[in-house]
């Protein structure tokens, strides 16, 4: 209201957008339109703001969807630019951080994992995600981290490389497992030559550049030749070699002989969703495949998704020499420069008409055509019973952001909590989270404490990151593995942090602990329960269950990574050789620290200081 006390009036539309006009030019730039909340509805790029602007400003002419957006804008905001190529990679990153609700959006960006061959004497080979800091060269994208560890434990039995750290290389001090069942030739206790060694890297980087025919061929000569030698355990074991390269290539399917490193990008659209998918060839290979989901909006054509997927899904990867297409872009020559730009070499993109590179794109488009359909139906079933949950647990409407926490420890020991979270596409996986447990203050074991740490924290990250609630972050259901205790501890924490609006369920066990007789408790009413057979009783299940297998293997990870640990590893001065010796002459950590000054002075290469130092180390520790 204005100070008169009249209702003051918010304009929107074309008529405001008109304003905005008289101030632009014909400068290159990103534009973002704004409602009355001034929360952002759509992020477009230009090569002409004045031109591009002007479109919106007519009453009349826009698709559906457009013409929502132009009624609900309320205010703009520019950025001028250099060139169309920055307005291109500028317009990706603002859809990205603010997701607007009127643009495409690539939900799923996670990054990909490759092989990565460790600069080292007797180098590691090894699954590597993230940038490629470290020395070393790397192999991929892999489309996934099952398609690497396929292709990594079949090439260990080629190779017989290492995959152990190198610290651990450092300390051993007799062979592991891994060389008793023939898949390290041991390299850590001298028993294969550095030279040796180095052939067998060298052969297992030509097979991942895509040169697996010579590798195979010279293989096959040396079997023969210890066949001829009558050295029928190495041919034997030759011969195990050269299957094991065989499996890896039909493991692969396709590997094309014209296309030696390309992404084939293949969309398919249907009601208003979208499917891409990705097909990763490198050095002649086919390293994985993987489909991706869009927001897309029922009017978007074929090129804006295409061209928004492409900015979005490159913004953090590193793209190809080759973009096989499978429909044309809006703007493909601004599109390869900006990603010439970011690879600094040149990036073509290209529809194929005919021949090889086409059989690749339509195999990827009838992946793409076929996923969607799953997804579809999957899609279907999940909204079933989301409205299912909302009536089983007198929700005001299906959720759309469901999370489930649950707890895992041994003893109390290595705690950590988890929460996955589901809505209607399914389980969000890029959404989950873990807690490790900080409580100095808690009892072991104490799983009230565990889960109020979780949820205080959780709720505090919430009410700091999204306060309006404007961002898709908050849940509309929790679901609390536990009984009338958990329930009640969550509870207290909710209205600590004056959240009292967001429904809450705990899901325990029955008396006899049966799958199938599960108790749900709410705050203030009696615990209840559902048929046997009801198909809302086996999705809470999915759920619960989901959850606990986050926790458990995340619970798992933080207690190999502690067992893992050695103290020596934390004293100054005790590098890997000194470390070696220290357990060669000891035989473990424990015994070092129970040492005397005497006996560590006694140990080769241990000086006087760096004996003291170890001593009193261990027994401040105590």
């Amino acid at each position: 209201m204005d100070e008169t006390g009249q209702t003051e009036t918010v304009r929107r539309g074309h008529v405001v957008i008109q304003d905005y006009l008289k101030t632009l030019d014909s400068s290159p730039g990103v534009y973002r339109m704004l409602d009355a909340q001034s929360r952002v509805l759509y992020v477009g790029k230009a090569r002409n703001l004045r031109a591009r602007v002007s479109n919106y400003a007519r009453p009349s002419g826009h698709s559906r969807r457009i013409a929502r957006m132009i009624a609900d804008t309320s205010s703009m905001m520019f950025l001028t630019t250099r060139t169309e190529t920055e307005a291109l990679l500028l317009e990706q990153n603002l859809i990205k951080q603010l997701k607007p609700k009127f643009n495409v959006l690539l939900r799923d960006d996670k990054s990909f994992p490759n092989i990565q061959v460790t600069d080292h004497a007797f180098p590691q080979i090894r699954k590597h995600r993230g940038a490629k800091t470290e020395k070393g060269a790397y192999y991929g994208p892999f489309a996934s981290a099952g398609a690497v560890n396929r292709t990594l434990n079949q090439l260990q039995r080629v190779f017989l490389l290492r995959n152990c750290t190198d610290s651990m290389f450092e300390s051993r001090t007799r062979p592991c497992l891994l060389h008793q069942i023939k898949r390290c030739s041991a390299p850590c206790v001298g028993l294969i030559p550095e030279a040796d060694y180095a052939e067998s890297v060298a052969d297992a980087q030509r097979f991942l550049s895509g040169k697996s025919t010579r590798v195979q061929g010279e293989l096959a000569e040396q079997m023969q030749a210890a066949s001829d030698a009558m050295e029928f355990e190495r041919a034997a074991a030759l011969r195990d070699r050269i299957r094991a390269l065989t499996q890896v290539q039909s493991v692969q399917g396709i590997n094309p002989q014209g296309v030696a490193e390309a992404d084939v990008i293949a969309l398919h659209m249907e009601h208003g969703q979208a499917c891409v998918q990705v097909f990763f060839i490198r050095a002649n290979q086919n390293w994985g495949n993987k489909d991706f989901y869009p927001r897309v909006g029922e009017d978007v054509d074929s090129a804006e998704v295409l061209e928004a997927f492409l900015g979005q899904f490159y913004d953090t990867k590193e793209p190809p020499r080759l973009l096989l297409l499978s429909h044309e872009i809006e703007s493909p020559d601004l599109m390869s420069e900006a990603l010439s730009g970011k690879l600094g070499r040149k990036v073509e993109i290209a529809v194929p008409k005919r021949g090889e590179k086409l059989e690749l794109v339509e195999g990827a488009a009838r992946n793409a055509r076929e996923s969607l359909a799953r997804r579809m139906a999957e899609t279907a079933t999940q909204a079933k019973l989301l409205r299912g949950l909302a009536e089983a647990f007198a929700l005001d409407a299906p959720p759309q952001r469901i999370e489930v926490y649950d707890n895992s420890h041994i003893m109390g020991t290595n705690a950590v909590g988890a929460m996955i979270v589901a809505g209607p596409d399914g389980f969000l996986k890029n959404q989950y989270r873990k807690f490790n447990i900080r409580g100095e203050e808690l009892t072991p074991g104490d799983d009230f404490g565990m889960m109020k740490e979780v949820l205080s924290r959780r709720f505090t990250r919430l009410l700091k990151d999204d306060p309006e609630r404007s961002k898709g972050l908050w849940p509309d259901l929790l679901l609390i593995d536990g009984g009338a205790g958990q329930v009640s501890a969550v509870a207290e924490i909710m209205r600590e942090h004056g959240v009292e609006d967001v429904p809450m369920v705990g899901v325990a066990k029955g008396i006899d602990r049966d799958a199938g007789k599960e108790e749900f408790h709410r705050v203030g009413s009696r615990p209840f329960a559902l048929r046997h057979n009801d198909p809302v009783l086996y999705f809470v299940q999915r759920l619960r269950d989901e959850a606990h297998r986050f926790a458990i293997g995340t619970h798992r990870a933080k207690r190999a990574k502690s067992m893992a640990a050695n103290p020596l590893d934390e004293v100054p001065g005790v590098g890997a050789a000194r470390k070696r010796a220290l357990l060669a002459h000891f035989g473990s950590a424990k015994a070092v620290g129970r040492a005397d000054l005497a006996d560590l002075r006694a140990v080769d290469g241990v000086s006087e200081a760096l004996a003291e130092r170890i001593y009193a180390f261990f027994h401040e520790q105590g």
